[in-house]
């Protein structure tokens, strides 16, 4: 009997866990928003602590799920989903955003992880805010958004320069960060479209970015693109088109001020009769505003159509962009247009196998006018007021091809001869130089990766991942110089009778192409063990190659210059000729590996190592090895704050780490021989010693959550340190005519703290957020190579114990206001006069030399950069404001010396109209004159405090919702650069030029678009 009921009960047992196993199942699906798949979303079986979490594409599984169960969704930023299983096995699910923000997954390199879990400085910029920039180019977008990154640009002109500087300058070379986009490594990311750009990541510290090891000194920006989300088929288009105009210019001098003021510089320099005074009032005389003249309205536009959608097993998105910019000077020489196409396409082969591709070309077309140091905007500055715009008819010497004026003045008899020649100066007539120009550089892009990914073990932990990514470039640069202006008598006996500008006329052509391959392969490991343990592991290699090449040729004396003849076969012959080219090749191969552990939420470790060996370097010096490590600690998951609920969130971090810099030419370390004419010749001497650069940061964090995380704040501290810094070293002049040496000799530092913090109401019909950030760096030169001292420019210096081309010259201490203040301060030199520029004497013994009485007078590197961004949104409107700038930096504006204290007759700004003109007149403009004033001398005169407020974008915007045929359409305004506070005389205190010519400046723009989604 006890047997029959034993059997019983077993009998029942397994039928219970059999019939269990039963009900147990596999669930697979794919999570995404709006937008593409999500990556890192949290899946729970609630009530249990079984989970997993989504991969890169969206991707989870989930074994051992009962039919009834109910699986909760949770993701940074979004609403939590609770999804009743049903008996399915595939459960897809679209997720909204909401307002948690720890769970929130970041790429780090070749993986991601969970913001809570993050030890390292990693920064996530906000994508929505970065779109309302409304810029062709995505890096200056990042300007005011991320504490510790600087954004200038180098110039305002259509499609110009940006610079961007993570945590200062660390190396006299290139101090560009490395991007990464879609896995492929770039340094350029100008041919990005602003509205494809899904995420963006700044590596900061050397814990987030060492895993890129040689290339990641500078920092790395790390982009994802937009890809397709399962549903139903999503299309989008968006117009904006804009007016802008140049801003911030100075006032200059009118014909009748400036004659006064040069009769004045005349009479404080020369006696006898004053040729100004005698030019009163000649009748071929103009008035001409050039800087006005210069500059008239501008104009953008930009389109941009989408379409994406998919099914369970694939999805894809298509998207193309254009975007025009006519800049702000006359006859439309200076433009830009780009033309973007994109396509990706993931698939899911099986429930394990992943592939997809995405692609993207762009062709770009930037018509160039001289913009920087000796450019037409400079020109314009210093061209006389009195010499007319256009020649008169009657003048022999005009024409309908060139009408424009150029030498001051032509009488019957010829120019004018002696001094009366140089009376008005004879720079050039911009307006002319922006009507010839003839520069424009076109390139194509092909950019793009495809890769393929599997999954392994029961849960898919073990993931390993394939990647080739390309980067394929064609340019082509033309340039014609148009012979114009007038003849002076100069140039060759065959060019006799040309104007003098561009004599004779010229074409050059360069083309080429460079081409990137990496091809990447990680193996990622995922595992949480029980309830409190989670550990993810990541190795990998890496090969990049990439490959250079170009051909050019120019031709001189081209017969016919209209611009069907603009090609190299219609120029001169023999002598006129001029061709080349160059190739060059490089290649990179890597080991790197990655590990993290997480304790209960609590304590958090991370470790990473690269080794990379780059052809950049000799055979004994190839390998560099870069390790990391960094921690963390959750203090408000302690039991000891439980309790307390306004803290949601108290995170300490800490980390240090190496990294490396290759960025410099291809067979640097290597001797270099020339054969000419069949002598051959030692051009260089090697250094097959020759080393990477090594940065080693140390950095300190704190992170802070309060009332649901409504209020979040991060400070951060770093050292950062470059070592090994590679220097030009020139050999003495005995050894012969030999380029630099490349050595590994200099030190340089840059300490700072860093602040942000977002306060974000979203609970409420009117919703609002605020994001603000605070940098600041301190920057020194710690070490350079005995043999070079100093590294001398004419306006700065490098030298131990200061920042990076550091200002160095006298410093002002006024105006010599009489005799008798020169006599008692120069009393071993008499050659001021009173009115002149009064210097100080560092060491006091009577006299001002270079020797001892330069001195250090500024810096070109900011100490402190902030930015502000405001948004709010009530029922159907929205708007944002974003307000940027720098503090605590400096920047030699030539323009002012060369305007307002040359001794020649270039017009003035009205500054000028304060001069020193009498005892007790002013201490600080010295008096206007055509002999030296002390203004030829480098001085803190013109080195002038840079710092600047500005308001850089504001937009308003009102979407409707349920428009029949439309999901949505929205409606904005936005203007750009309205505001700028600023005490910097030059045309743009935001120019990183070091020394400030004369720089195309930015512009005013007022923007007008709609985007329609359905």
């Amino acid at each position: 009997m006890k047997m029959k009921n034993f059997i019983r009960k077993l009998i029942f047992l397994g039928t219970f866990l059999f019939g269990s196993s039963l009900l147990a199942q596999t669930i697979t699906g794919i999570v995404s928003d709006d937008e593409g798949p999500l990556a890192g979303v949290n899946v729970i079986i609630e009530g249990t602590s079984i989970g997993t979490s989504t991969d890169f594409d969206g991707n989870y599984t989930i074994s051992n799920v009962d039919t009834n169960a109910v699986l909760v969704f949770s993701y940074i930023g979004y609403e939590t989903l609770r999804v009743p299983v049903n008996g399915k096995t595939q459960i897809i699910v679209t997720m909204t955003q909401g307002a948690n923000a720890l769970d929130e997954v970041v790429l780090v390199g070749y993986s991601t992880l969970k913001k809570s879990t993050l030890t390292g400085a990693v920064s996530v910029v906000d994508v929505d805010d970065l779109g309302k920039a409304r810029t062709s180019n995505v890096a200056q977008a990042l300007q005011g958004q991320v504490a510790g990154v600087q954004v200038a640009s180098s110039s305002g002109a259509p499609g110009g320069g940006i610079q961007v500087r993570v945590r200062g300058v660390g190396t006299i070379g290139n101090n560009d960060p490395l991007y990464i986009v879609d896995g492929v490594p770039s340094r350029d990311i100008t041919f990005l479209n602003q509205s494809d750009i899904k995420t963006m990541s700044v590596l900061k510290d050397a814990a987030a970015a060492s895993i890129y090891g040689s290339r990641a000194s500078a920092g790395v920006v790390l982009i994802t693109t937009k890809s397709g989300s399962i549903g139903k088929m999503r299309l989008e288009a968006e117009y904006w088109y804009g007016v802008q105009s140049a801003s911030n210019l100075p006032t200059m001098l009118n014909a009748e001020q400036y004659i006064n003021t040069t009769e004045k510089a005349w009479n404080n320099t020369y006696t006898g009769a004053n040729p100004y005074t005698a030019d009163r009032g000649r009748a071929d005389f103009g008035d001409t505003d050039y800087l006005d003249e210069l500059f008239e309205g501008g104009s953008s536009q930009n389109l941009q159509l989408s379409a994406s959608g998919g099914s369970e097993k694939v999805q894809f998105l298509m998207s193309m962009g254009y975007y025009g910019e006519n800049g702000i000077v006359v006859y439309d020489n200076d433009k830009f247009r780009r033309l973007n196409f994109r396509t990706n396409i993931n698939a899911e082969l099986s429930d394990r196998l992943k592939v997809g591709a995405n692609v993207q070309l762009s062709s770009s077309t930037q018509d160039k006018v001289p913009s920087t140091g000796e450019s037409l905007i400079r020109f314009a500055l210093l061209r006389a007021p009195v010499i007319p715009l256009f020649k008169d008819v009657n003048d022999p010497t005009y024409s309908e091809r060139d009408p424009f004026t150029d030498m001051p003045f032509f009488t019957p008899t010829g120019y004018d001869q002696g001094l009366n020649r140089t009376m008005y100066e004879m720079v050039g007539n911009p307006i002319a130089q922006a009507y010839f120009s003839d520069d424009q550089t076109r390139i194509f892009k092909t950019f793009g990766n495809v890769y393929g990914q599997y999954s392994f073990l029961q849960d898919k932990e073990l993931t390993f991942r394939s990647n080739v990514g390309v980067d394929l470039t064609f340019f082509h640069d033309k340039t014609f110089n148009e012979n114009f202006g007038d003849d002076d008598g100069g140039g060759s006996a065959i060019d006799q009778g040309l104007g003098r500008r561009n004599r004779p006329n010229n074409l050059s052509e360069r083309r080429g192409e460079s081409l990137a391959l990496t091809f990447s392969n990680t193996l990622n490991y995922n595992k949480s063990f029980g309830e409190k343990h989670d550990f993810s592991a990541m190795i990998g290699t890496e090969y990049v190659t990439q490959t250079e090449s170009d051909i050019y040729a120019s031709r001189f004396r081209f017969p016919y210059s209209i611009d069907e003849f603009r090609y190299l076969s219609f120029g001169g012959e023999g002598l006129d000729e001029n061709n080349g080219g160059a190739g060059t090749e490089s290649a990179l191969f890597s080991y790197f590996g990655s590990t993290t552990y997480s304790y209960d939420n609590k304590y958090m470790v991370t470790a990473n190592l690269r080794a990379d060996a780059s052809s950049k370097f000799a055979e004994n010096n190839r390998w560099g090895y870069f390790p990391s490590v960094s921690g963390g600690w959750t203090i408000s998951q302690e039991d000891f704050l439980s309790e307390v609920d306004w803290m949601s969130n108290l995170k300490l971090r800490a980390s240090w780490g190496q990294l490396g810099n290759q960025n410099i030419d291809n067979y640097t370390y290597a001797e270099l021989i020339e054969q000419t004419e069949g002598i051959v010749r030692k051009v260089r001497y090697g250094n097959p010693d020759l080393k990477w650069e090594t940065t080693t940061q140390t950095n300190l964090g704190i992170d802070l959550g309060l009332f649901k995380n409504k209020i979040g704040f991060t400070a951060e501290y770093f050292d950062k340190s470059t070592t090994d810094i590679l220097l030009p070293i020139g050999l003495p002049g005995f050894l012969g005519d030999l380029q630099p040496t490349i050595v590994n000799a200099g030190e340089v530092s840059n300490k700072g703290f860093e602040f942000s913090v977002n306060f974000r109401n979203s609970e409420r019909e009117f919703k609002y957020n605020i994001n603000a950030n605070l940098s600041t760096v301190t920057n020194n030169v710690e070490k350079l190579h005995p043999n070079v001292p100093n590294i001398v420019n004419n306006e700065s210096r490098t030298v131990v114990g200061q920042p990076l081309d550091a200002y160095y010259g006298y410093r002002m201490e006024g105006i010599y206001q009489n005799q008798a203040e020169i006599d008692s301060h120069l009393f071993l030199e008499g050659n001021s006069k009173p009115g002149d520029i009064k210097f100080k004497d560092i060491n006091g013994d009577g006299k001002i030399s270079p020797d001892f009485d330069r001195e250090f007078i500024g810096s070109s590197i900011p100490d402190l950069t902030y930015g502000v961004f405001l948004t709010g949104e009530y029922k159907g409107f929205d708007m944002s404001m974003l307000f940027q700038g720098v503090e605590g930096i400096d920047r030699y504006n030539d323009g002012k010396k060369i305007i307002d204290f040359d001794t020649r007759p270039f017009n003035y700004t009205t500054a000028i109209l304060g001069a020193w003109d009498g005892e007790g007149s002013t201490n600080s403009i010295p008096r206007v004159a055509f002999e030296d004033n002390g203004s030829s001398k480098v001085s803190s005169i013109f080195v002038e405090d840079a710092s600047y407020f500005r308001l850089k974008n504001i937009e308003i915007g009102y979407t409707i919702d349920g428009i029949k045929g439309f999901d949505s359409a929205r409606l904005y305004v936005s203007g750009k650069n309205l505001l700028t506070s600023t005490n910097y005389t030059g045309l743009d205190p935001e120019a990183s030029d070091l020394v400030d010519k004369g720089t195309y400046p930015l512009s005013t723009s007022f923007l007008f678009g709609v985007n329609v989604k359905f």
